[in-house]
C-alpha cells in the first residue's frame, strides 16, 4: 500500500513538473519551486506564531479551542507538506498555510476530529462498564523450579503459619 502511494507521488509530481516546465521553461520552473519554498518557509514562521496566540487565548477561555487545535492541525499538515519535494506538494502546502484555505477548512477537521473523538470516548465507556474477572485473592511466595524424589503425601494442613521451604544439602546433588 506504501509503495502504490509512494508511486503515486512520484507520477503525479513528475507529470506536474513536465507540465508547467513545457508551459513556462525550465529555469522558471526551478524559480518557481524555489521561491515556492521561501514563501512557505515564511508564512510557516508567521503561521505557527499565530497558531500559538490561537492556543493561548483559547486557554484564556477568549478564543474557541476546536478552532485553534484545527488550525494547528492544518498549519502543521502544510508545514509537512513544505518539506516534501515537489510542486504540487508545495502547492498544497502553501494552501494549507494560508489563513483563508483554513477558515474553510476548519469546520471539517473539527467534525472529523470529533467524530473521532467521540469513537474513542465510546470506547473508553465500554472497557470501563466491560465486567472483571475475579482475580481471587493473592497469595505471596516462592517458585522454585527443583524436582525432589521421595514420597508424596496427602493430607490436610493443621498449622496454617507461613513456613519458608528448606533444603537438605544431603538429599539433592
Amino acid at each position: 500500500m506504501y509503495a502504490a502511494l509512494f508511486l503515486l507521488y512520484v507520477v503525479v509530481e513528475i507529470a506536474a513538473l513536465v507540465l508547467v516546465g513545457n508551459a513556462i521553461g525550465a529555469l522558471w520552473t526551478v524559480l518557481l519551486l524555489l521561491g515556492g519554498t521561501l514563501v512557505g518557509l515564511l508564512l510557516m514562521r508567521s503561521q505557527w506564531r499565530r497558531v500559538m496566540e490561537g492556543l493561548r487565548r483559547a486557554a484564556g477561555g477568549e478564543g474557541s479551542p476546536g478552532a485553534a487545535v484545527a488550525d494547528g492541525a492544518l498549519v502543521a499538515l502544510g508545514s509537512a507538506l513544505m518539506f516534501v519535494p515537489g510542486l504540487v506538494t508545495s502547492v498544497l502546502g502553501l494552501l494549507f498555510l494560508i489563513p483563508p484555505t483554513r477558515w474553510l477548512l476548519r469546520p471539517v477537521v473539527v467534525l472529523l476530529a470529533g467524530r473521532r473523538a467521540a469513537t474513542v470516548a465510546a470506547g473508553a465507556e465500554a472497557f470501563a462498564r466491560a465486567p472483571r474477572r475475579d482475580r481471587g485473592e493473592v497469595i505471596e511466595g516462592e517458585v522454585v523450579d527443583e524436582v525432589f524424589e521421595g514420597e508424596v503425601f496427602e493430607g490436610e494442613v493443621i498449622d496454617e503459619e507461613p513456613r519458608t521451604p528448606t533444603r537438605d544439602p544431603h538429599v539433592l546433588p
